[in-house]
């Protein structure tokens, strides 16, 4: 069973983006999406990424309520 911490400063890690305080609010507010679009489909992620978030929203795994909570925070 995986024990890692389930929070943004994690999230980002498991993302590959620098997890620092000032770089997730800076990467947050640089970031915004419209309401039609899944966090999962945003141009700014890579296939990777992608595949990341768009698995553990559908497996309903162990990330998704991070997943969902960035989700609000990007939302324009």
């Amino acid at each position: 069973m995986d024990t890692t911490p389930q929070d943004l400063s994690h999230l980002f890690e498991q993302l590959g983006i620098d997890n620092s305080a000032p770089n997730i609010d800076k990467f947050i507010g640089d970031h915004k999406i419209p309401n039609n679009v899944l966090l999962c489909q945003a141009d700014f992620w890579n296939e990777s990424q992608k595949s990341f978030l768009k698995e553990a929203i559908e497996e309903d795994a162990q990330w998704s309520e991070v997943i969902d909570h960035l989700d609000t925070l990007i939302r324009k």
